[in-house]
Formats: structure tokens, sequence, C-alpha cells
């Protein structure tokens, strides 16, 4: 069965080129109204102008689909908001919340003015919290919505050089694992995707050919996924090059050392076991990790 994203209404933020764009062109193909949203500023936040979403949304309209831009700022709550309301005012609703604005600081973290350090939390992180925010009351009230989290191998892995970036992407992983819990009875699932796509933020990091071969079309399938009726929750699905892999936060079986004297040498002798990857689980929530340890210390007696 297809993916049809017919009577629903989508925001995707920094959408304005890259793989924004092509999110938000692949929902209105597939018959959503989009909302593109981009502060048209340069890769490192710096400026602004409505042009580059205006530019999308023209584009989108002139291929038959239906579209509105937004140059908000996503650091901006109340800038936000606006956003929000003039999708409601022109649509009704919103089903969607791609978050994928996004800029970029790189130095060494000896190097990092701590400024750069916040910006990029705050364009990242704190842009998310405010799209969500926003959105929040609608979809619980119509008991339906999708968000996309737009995170990152260095988030997930570490990257050399992006030490703000990646504990902004990190952060977005945690923001998914409470939101999905916290939606679920309202219908609302909270996914993340971990892109790897040549964009303007790559300009200059990767050689051409690899550059070639991420394209940022590839990346869209599992954003699709990921924002449709049928998706999942609480999953990230890293994407690039027509390759799809899934990610986890995982609990290693471990071992009971107790609370004695002598715990933190037998935790130094043993930490090799208790890193043992055979038999990992994916805990259902932050509180399984406790109630695990509880039982192994209760047996103990």
């Amino acid at each position: 069965m297809g993916l049809d994203f017919k009577g629903r209404v989508a925001i995707v933020t920094g959408a304005g080129g890259g793989l924004g764009r092509q999110h938000a062109l692949a929902l209105a193909a597939r018959g959503a109204r989009v909302l593109v949203n981009d502060l048209g500023g340069a890769r490192d936040g710096s400026g602004g102008s409505t042009s580059a979403a205006q530019a999308v949304a023209d584009e989108i309209v002139a291929a038959g689909g239906q579209a509105l831009a937004s140059g908000a700022s996503v650091t901006d709550y109340e800038a936000v908001s606006a956003m929000v309301r003039q999708a409601v005012e022109a649509w009704g609703r919103v089903d969607i919340l791609v978050n994928n604005a996004g800029i970029l600081r790189d130095k060494t973290f000896a190097k990092m003015d701590l400024a750069d350090f916040r910006l990029v939390l705050d364009v990242h992180l704190m842009g998310a919290v405010h799209c969500c925010k926003a959105v929040w009351p609608l979809m619980t009230e119509q008991k339906y919505g999708r968000i996309v989290m737009t995170s990152s191998s260095s988030g997930l892995y570490g990257n050399f050089g992006q030490a703000n970036y990646g504990a902004a992407k990190m952060a977005l992983v945690g923001l998914m694992q409470t939101l999905a819990l916290e939606g679920a009875k309202h219908g609302i699932r909270v996914n993340s995707l971990a892109p790897t796509a040549a964009t303007r933020m790559t300009e200059g990091l990767l050689p051409e050919q690899v550059l070639q071969a991420l394209d940022p079309a590839a990346v869209v399938p599992a954003m699709l996924v990921l924002a449709s009726e049928q998706a999942p929750t609480r999953t990230i699905l890293c994407a690039g090059a027509g390759a799809f892999e899934s990610a986890h936060v995982t609990l290693t079986q471990g071992a009971w050392i107790g609370t004695g004297p002598d715990a933190p040498e037998q935790l130094a002798e043993r930490l090799e076991q208790v890193c043992a990857r055979e038999g990992e689980t994916v805990p259902q929530s932050g509180s399984e990790q406790g109630q695990r340890e509880v039982a192994r210390a209760l047996q103990q007696r």
C-alpha cells in the first residue's frame, strides 16, 4: 500500500533548500499541504530572508500542490507560534512536523566559543522544542500527530569538530524518547531521522564523488515512513545513498556487584562483562533500567 498524505497538513522547517526542500516536495507530491519554513540565513545561521522558503512553496504550487511560506526563526517561540497559526488558519490543522532546521559552527572543542555552542543548541534543540510545543495542543486535540526529529550520526556516534552539533543532535533523541511516551495516548508518534546527505551544510567537507552519491532525495523515503499514518514511534532511522538502518540505545545484561567497600575494584575487574553486548535489550522507558537493577538486588537477598 502506498504512503498517501492526502488531507494532511505538514510543517517542514529548514525547507528552503537541501534536505528540507526534498522533504517538502515529497510530502506535497503525495498530497500533503505544506508550510515551507526557512529563515533563509547562511550556513552558520547569520542573516535571513523569506525568499528561499517562498521559492520552494512556489515550486510546489506550480506542480499543482498547496503550500505556504514562512521565514520564522525556530529560535523565536512567538514566531513559531505565529507560523503554526498560519497553517491552521489556512488549512485547519497540523498533522506532521518535520524538525529539519539547523546550522553549523564547527570547531574543535578547545577552540570553540561558548556562544557558538549555545547557538547551535538553540537552533537544533530549542528550535525543535519550540515547534513541538506549538503543535502539541493541536495534535493532542485532534488525536493525531507525526513528529520527525532530525538527528545525526554526529550525535549518535560523535564526529571530530562537532561537539556542539553532536550534543544537540543526541539531545533530540532524548526529546523523542519522552515525547513518544507522552504522546502515545493521543495518537502522536515521534521518531528521529539520522540522514547522510550532501547539502549546503556539507559543502567543502566531502569529496565530490561522495557528495554525488549522497543525494538528499535518497533520504526522503525514511522521512515519509516516519511521517506516515503507519509510522512507528520511538524509532531512529539512519539513511543515506539509498541505504537504511535503525539505531538503538541499548542496555547490556551487565552484572550485579553489590554495594560493598570493594565495589569499585569489583566493577573495574568485571567491566568487560558489564559492557558485553550479548543479550542486550532496548528498554521501553527509562524506568525499566531502574526496575531491572532493583530486581537484581532483591534477588541477592
